[in-house]
C-alpha cells in the first residue's frame, strides 16, 4: 500500500514521470512488510539513488554492508512491489544493462533502457 502526500496521488506523480518530469518519490510511504530484511534494505537503499543516476548491483550491494551479494541483490530488485517509486531501473550490470522486474532481456529490459535515457535527457535539457 502506498500512503500519498497531501495534495498528491502516485498516479499524478507516475504521470509526471513519464511526461520527461523529474519526479522525487521519496516522499511515499511504501509497505515493504512483506518483503524479508534483506530485500527492505535493498528497496531502501534504491529508493536514494538519484534520478538520472545509476549504480551497480555490486556498489549497492556494497552500500548495504553486503560485499559479494550482487546477484542476491539482483534478486531483491526483481522483487520489487513498487517499480519507478523504487527506481530499481536504476541499478545496472557493470557489463550493461542488467535486468528490470524479473527478466533478463525483452520488453521489460527495453523499457529500463528507456526509463534512464529520458532521465538522462530531462537532466540535460535543464
Amino acid at each position: 500500500m502506498i500512503k500519498t502526500m497531501k495534495n498528491k496521488t502516485v498516479f499524478q506523480a507516475i504521470l509526471r514521470y513519464f511526461s520527461g518530469e523529474e519526479v522525487d518519490f521519496s516522499d511515499y510511504e511504501l509497505d515493504l512488510s512483506e518483503l524479508t530484511e534483506f530485500q527492505q534494505k535493498v528497496l531502501t537503499e534504491t529508493r536514494k539513488i538519484p534520478y538520472g543516476e545509476t549504480i551497480t548491483y555490486r556498489e549497492l550491494a556494497c552500500r548495504i554492508g553486503k560485499e559479494g551479494a550482487s546477484r542476491a541483490v539482483g534478486g531483491a530488485l526483481s522483487r520489487n512491489p513498487y517499480p519507478i517509486i523504487i527506481p530499481c531501473h536504476r541499478v545496472v550490470s557493470s557489463s550493461g544493462t542488467g535486468g528490470f522486474c524479473g527478466e533478463n532481456c525483452g520488453e521489460k529490459v527495453e523499457f529500463k533502457k528507456k526509463m534512464l535515457e529520458m532521465e538522462k535527457k530531462a537532466l540535460s535539457d535543464k
